[in-house]
């Protein structure tokens, strides 16, 4: 049976900060792939990095935890860990950026989850010579997670989550389920008013809603 997750204990934290864009030099299509960067990088395994790239676009705007560390290299590790992401398959890669990622602003007063999109836009195929429409998948929609909050105008997370909204800044995500378990990361726009809602005599809330760039990268821990 596979392993199953709750909504309990799981850890929500959102980009505080931004290293200096690191030049990449090169990103091989092997298995697994190697990012070359221009200089020293200073990076160490388990730390998360942000990625803009021209070209390899499978990887473009994706948040990824490094690992097998060089002087200048680095690679992108895999969904169990140790080893890296296979590149085989990915378009060639002509430039691009790493910026190594702090989580210091915790987001803790989520009550819910919701989650939605992904799903794809249709593409009308149909003929003149058929009496049944037909169509093929376009691109996927944007993956979305919906949280209602303890209304607190006071929390720093809420505070961090309303300055990103303000300034339609993109951040990066880290949710980790429960103490030593799977990790899910990715980029992604936050709405948040800070606006509160609810019912006659029961607990404030407040929605926010962010809106990922791209998919997420998971880890098994």
């Amino acid at each position: 049976m596979s392993k199953v997750y709750k909504w309990s204990n799981v850890a929500v934290a959102m980009e505080s900060a931004l290293g200096a864009a690191l030049s990449i030099t090169g990103i091989t299509k092997a298995a697994p792939g190697v990012v070359t960067t221009s200089a020293p990088h200073g990076l160490a395994n388990g730390d998360y990095v942000v990625l803009a790239i021209q070209g390899m676009f499978q990887i473009n705007g994706k948040v990824f935890r490094v690992a097998n560390v060089a002087a200048s290299t680095f690679q992108m590790e895999d969904v169990t860990g140790g080893t890296g992401v296979s590149t085989v398959n990915f378009d060639t890669f002509t430039s691009g950026t790493a910026n190594k990622i702090t989580f210091g602003n915790t987001i803790s007063t989520a009550t819910s989850v919701s989650a939605g999109g992904g799903d794809f836009s249709f593409i009308d195929t149909t003929t003149i010579h058929v009496n049944q429409k037909t169509q093929i998948p376009g691109v996927a929609n944007a993956i979305s997670f919906g949280m209602d909050h303890l209304w607190d105008p006071t929390d720093a997370g809420q505070i961090a989550m309303k300055s990103a909204s303000d300034q339609q800044a993109q951040k990066a995500f880290k949710f980790v389920f429960g103490a030593n378990g799977a990790v899910m990361v990715f980029t992604g726009y936050v709405g948040f008013t800070g606006s509160p809602g609810g019912n006659a005599q029961d607990k404030v809330t407040t929605p926010s809603t962010i809106t990922a760039f791209g998919t997420p990268t998971y880890y098994s821990a």
